[in-house]
């Protein structure tokens, strides 16, 4: 369902996303969409881990966030970022779109920049819109798409409908 990444591909884009974290810090993009205080996330391809700091930060020890990629590199890096931190609320899940979590388990999935890699974006949003709460939010952004291209792509599978367009992101619920 996600296209993975070569290994090459993969360290380029993780340094790029290391100066991109400098000059619009993940946080701001957390915050823009609505994450507070235990919630419970879902960071679909998660790559090298730039929101997971700053997300843990954010929902604290009550919440939870569970970490998405295809890429095992992304994962290990993901791994070693709650290692380093001691994160309890932070668990790795190497998967090409289905997440093995419950059913109306999470009140927020985050696409970010992943979008333009989806394969099949109607199975992957089917299963973001099993995985969300009823109230649930997924949050979208895709430097890679125009606006239009991001609100058509996600709401032409009819699972979801924009919500809310805030600075970064755009938050869209369930049908």
């Amino acid at each position: 369902m996600e296209k993975r990444q070569s290994g090459l591909s993969f360290r380029v884009m993780s340094l790029m996303f290391r100066v991109r974290d400098l000059v619009r810090p993940r946080k701001d993009i957390l915050i823009d969409a609505g994450i507070g205080t235990g919630a419970h996330v879902l960071d679909f391809g998660c790559g090298p881990g730039g929101y997971i700091l700053p997300l843990a930060r954010l929902v604290g020890p009550s919440g939870r966030i569970h970490a998405l990629d295809i890429n095992p590199a992304a994962i290990e890096a993901v791994k070693g970022i709650i290692a380093k931190h001691s994160l309890a609320n932070v668990e790795t899940i190497l998967s090409d779109g289905p997440t093995g979590l419950p059913d109306a388990s999470l009140d927020f999935v985050l696409a970010y920049d992943v979008f333009h890699h989806l394969s099949q974006p109607e199975r992957v949003q089917a299963e973001w819109r099993r995985v969300l709460k009823p109230a649930g939010i997924l949050s979208v952004t895709d430097h890679h798409l125009e606006e239009s291209e991001i609100i058509a792509g996600v709401t032409a599978s009819g699972y979801f409908k924009l919500s809310r367009k805030g600075k970064k992101v755009f938050n869209f619920s369930s049908v």
